[in-house]
């Protein structure tokens, strides 16, 4: 089953469990999110990827340069192990992990989560790619996919156990909108992925397209959003 279908699955689940209420004030954050102007303002394709330093989770600090050092690398915005979209993404992204390897590239997931559990099917309590922790999500600021929680969604987040200051050990409640970036050898994006709809993300095998054409020294430049 695609990522698409499975994330569709689980929204009509969710909505028909949810109350309308709650399901209304999610649709106004999603809609004043996109009119914030926040996918103009994010970096793309073609644009140079930012370095930064980051920990992983255990503690020792990977920099972009040192991975693209390597290859290519595959960077995904990953809210929190608290999110069942960004649980089912990460779970579709391990499934071609072995793949993107395979095409000379580094697969990372970044999250402000302070401590993530990593709970994602197939790939278990430790899995085989890295995820970065990025608290206050200041790297995801400079990649300009940061945004604050809609003030309305915030007790209706609390009441679901996903207090983001108690989530990401930060007096904030900054998240990264979906966003997924394959970034050249050279630091230039060569495909991203945005939207300010958390239930949309970009289907894995996108991600293998992108990185095949680097690898036969293609310079794509797609933005899908």
């Amino acid at each position: 089953m695609s990522l698409d279908k499975q994330l569709k699955a689980f929204q009509r689940r969710f909505a028909k469990y949810t109350d309308p209420d709650i399901l209304e004030a999610m649709k106004r954050a999603d809609d004043a999110l996109q009119a914030s102007g926040i996918i103009d303002r994010a970096l793309k394709a073609g644009d140079v990827a930012p370095d930064f330093a980051l920990k992983d989770a255990s503690g020792a600090a990977v920099t972009l340069s040192s991975l693209l050092f390597h290859g290519p690398v595959v960077l995904s915005y990953h809210r929190g192990d608290w999110c069942p979209y960004c649980v089912l993404e990460l779970s579709a992204l391990a499934e071609v992990h072995e793949e993107i390897q395979h095409l000379g590239a580094r697969l990372v997931a970044i999250s402000p989560q302070a401590a993530p559990v990593h709970r994602f099917a197939g790939a278990g309590s430790h899995p085989a790619f890295t995820i970065l922790i990025d608290v206050g999500a200041k790297v995801a600021a400079r990649f300009g996919v940061a945004f604050s929680l809609a003030d309305e969604l915030r007790p209706i987040y609390q009441a679901m156990g996903h207090a983001l200051p108690e989530k990401n050990a930060a007096q904030d409640w900054l998240l990264p909108i979906p966003a997924t970036y394959v970034i050249g050898k050279d630091g230039r994006i060569a495909l991203s992925y945005l939207n300010v709809d958390y239930s949309k993300r970009l289907e894995p095998a996108d991600v293998l397209v992108a990185l095949k054409s680097l690898q036969q020294s293609e310079s794509p430049v797609r933005t899908e959003a």
